[in-house]
């Protein structure tokens, strides 16, 4: 089973097409969806942590919903910033097609590796941080990292954020520090785009392994994570 990641898709809810932030972006879920059926097979698991679509409700995000939905693989979803689609949790889920989950305050074990995850909040430069919000969503990924360990103690850890859990100048902090303790193999974060991408660490840090998995970070192809068991 390999494990995948890509964020910030920004599906346009049939009204807004992201070439207007640039050529790059032109026929990009295009270029994603032949990447992804080229290398993704059906007990494959892709993270999507965030900014699926930018749909204002349910409704209008189905057909984004449905076009990741009938691509390869078991996909697991987590809400981004610009996710104003994402209302109740029950409903959210029921929207969704077969092999596909969302994570929200709970976690996910598949093929022997647990998937856990929240949105999380900024504290990057040009970004102010609120800390009310951000203590917020550290408890929702405690939430999350316990449930996940709760079904198996020792299973590799996987885990999504949309904003970046650190940066290049703000590694050892409680977010890292949380997620070293509760021994995450890797962490797949989104958020970053054009010239914020520089802002971004990937690579180890307290024993676990960072990747910036925005789409055009990635040249609008999926980042391979990992390979496990099952």
């Amino acid at each position: 089973m390999k494990i995948f990641a890509i964020a910030d898709l920004h599906l346009p809810a049939q009204k807004k097409p992201m070439d207007i932030f640039g050529a790059h972006w032109e026929r990009h879920f295009e270029r994603i969806a032949q990447d992804w059926r080229a290398r993704v097979a059906a007990e494959d698991v892709v993270l999507l942590p965030g900014d699926l679509s930018w749909a204002m409700t349910l409704e209008e995000a189905r057909e984004d919903l449905d076009a990741i939905g009938a691509l390869p693989g078991r996909k697991l979803l987590l809400r981004g910033n610009h996710d104003y689609w994402w209302s109740s949790i029950s409903r959210v889920r029921d929207a969704l097609a077969p092999g596909m989950f969302a994570i929200q305050n709970d976690a996910v074990f598949l093929g022997g590796a647990l998937f856990a995850g929240s949105r999380g909040w900024t504290s990057l430069s040009g970004e102010a941080a609120d800390e009310k919000i951000r203590q917020r969503e550290k408890m929702r990924l405690e939430m999350s990292l316990k449930a996940a360990r709760a079904l198996d103690a020792a299973a590799p850890l996987y885990v999504m954020t949309h904003y970046p859990p650190l940066s290049l100048e703000d590694r050892e902090n409680d977010v890292t520090a949380m997620l070293s303790r509760y021994g995450a193999k890797c962490v797949a974060y989104g958020h970053l785009h054009g010239a914020a991408i520089r802002y971004a660490f990937e690579g180890e840090w307290g024993g676990v392994q960072y990747h910036l998995v925005s789409c055009d970070a990635l040249g609008f192809t999926l980042r391979l994570l990992g390979e496990e068991g099952a």
